[in-house]
């Protein structure tokens, strides 16, 4: 059995790790996670994701989060800072905020 080593392959040496960022203050620090935030509620507001509407009395607003991931090349660089917004769907009640639910399913055709 030939070994890496012997056959002049290595890992590459890293000297500097990045991670994401666990809360928008930590991402907005740094000026890729905030570009990558500002592209994304740009690219929201450009394709009128949402309209704004008044709050019906004795109801909650659904709240939002941002999640960020880093993208990797194939050879293990940083290719691209992704920012998404998320609605925390999980807080909604049924009947009060929704009735019916919906999930894009695939049926096979036998």
């Amino acid at each position: 059995m030939i070994i890496r080593s012997k056959s002049g392959i290595f890992k590459p040496t890293v000297f500097i790790v990045e991670t994401e960022p666990s809360t928008v203050a930590l991402a907005i620090q740094d000026p890729k996670w905030f570009n990558a935030m500002k592209e994304k509620y740009l690219a929201l507001t450009r394709n009128q994701t949402w309209d704004l509407v008044p709050l019906p009395p004795h109801r909650k607003a659904i709240g939002s989060k941002w999640i960020f991931k880093l993208k990797y090349k194939p050879e293990g660089t940083i290719s691209k800072h992704k920012a998404r917004l998320v609605a925390r769907g999980f807080s909604q009640q049924k009947g009060l905020d929704y009735t019916e639910i919906f999930s894009p399913v695939i049926k096979p055709v036998l």
